[in-house]
């Protein structure tokens, strides 16, 4: 029997990539890279180059049902897990890792986003296959650490010690993590060498982390274990919307990781970039030789570089005088904003929904 699974979180909002996105259709189901393909139909058939597909569950909000089904019409519906709210990673995870060892004692598997890029995928599959061959065998937390190529502030930190442990050299126990450093402290951090961006994607066997949970949240642990009988029943969504509200909206990475000793990470490098922000997309789309990356065909510019346009293909964007600047159009929203100034696009959106209602987020 094969115990590796896989659980695609594709319930977040992407709420620093609006109003591209939307909570009426997050990222994760957006082709925002022109290719072809939605986020998350790279994610999955990227997963299922190394987990079967029909071990594959994705998890997502009630309300993006129909999407994950139109998207991957080559998965079960019963492969599909929905929340009634969103409460952050910790109680999503808690809910696969209950699921999987109803489904599996010995379940073994990855954790990954929906709406990320990975541009080397065979790197990816080695590393995957590298880390579900070590949580197989041991109850360590696995996570895997992206090597920094600058000092990156929208990005967590993961501090590794250097010395040698006894499951692979690419494997190092996990010091200490840090949420989105200042500059400074960013670029301290690469001159150590000891610093590893936090990919959001993790590995290990369902008995290790449901320990975990048991040890670090055991309300949240408690909650999910009285409905054991109910987890992959008839029962389950009227089950998930009695504890949800009772939850706390809490990551698995403050909830769990910070806390437990068993926590380590895998050194990776397989072009990795979370896609939070206009600037990362920037850096993955083909420009033109003013180094303009339009997500459109049907712009015309004038004097202007640097820019990163994205459109809807049935409108004309014609632009003048324009440079480093982040201009999006979207149905009833138009973002015109400097591309400086990106981190502040979740802060339009809330006062966009503040100010003008909830017609326009």
């Amino acid at each position: 029997m094969n115990h590796n699974f896989a659980i695609i979180m594709a319930g977040g909002l992407g709420s620093r990539f609006w109003p591209t996105s939307t909570s009426h259709k997050p990222k994760q189901f957006l082709d925002v890279l022109n290719t072809g393909e939605t986020l998350l139909q790279q994610t999955f058939r990227r997963v299922s180059l190394t987990i079967p597909k029909k071990n594959i569950l994705i998890i997502t909000k009630t309300d993006y049902l129909n999407f994950c089904l139109d998207q991957l019409p080559e998965i079960n519906k019963e492969n599909i897990i929905c929340e009634p709210s969103r409460r952050n990673t910790a109680p999503c995870i808690a809910l696969a890792a209950f699921k999987l060892k109803k489904i599996d004692p010995l379940a073994n598997f990855i954790v990954t986003p929906a709406d990320h890029l990975v541009t080397n995928e065979s790197e990816f599959k080695r590393i995957i296959q590298l880390g579900l061959s070590v949580t197989a065998e041991n109850n360590i937390l696995l996570t895997l650490g992206i090597s920094p190529n600058k000092p990156e502030t929208g990005y967590g930190y993961i501090q590794f010690k250097k010395e040698e442990n006894s499951f692979n050299t690419e494997i190092k126990t996990v010091k200490t993590f840090t949420e989105k450093p200042e500059l400074e402290l960013a670029k301290s951090f690469l001159e150590t060498g000891e610093f590893l961006w936090n990919s959001g994607i993790f590995i290990w066997n369902a008995n290790s982390i449901l320990s975990a949970f048991e040890k670090h949240m055991p309300e949240m642990y408690s909650l999910f274990e009285e409905g054991w009988n109910d987890i992959n029943s008839d029962n389950e969504k009227a089950f998930l919307e009695t504890i949800y509200p009772h939850c706390p909206n809490e990551s698995i990475d403050y909830g769990i990781l910070e806390k437990s000793s068993q926590v380590y990470v895998l050194k990776s490098d397989f072009g990795w970039s979370d896609l939070g922000t206009f600037g990362s997309i920037y850096t993955h789309i083909p420009k033109d030789k003013k180094e303009n990356a339009l997500v459109s065909n049907n712009v015309i510019l004038y004097d202007s570089s640097k820019n990163i346009i994205h459109s809807s293909k049935d409108k004309l964007i014609v632009v003048d005088g324009l440079n480093d600047y982040i201009v999006v159009d979207r149905k009833n929203v138009l973002l015109i904003c400097k591309k400086e100034n990106e981190q502040m696009i979740k802060q339009y959106m809330n006062d966009a929904k503040e100010q003008k209602g909830e017609d326009y987020i």
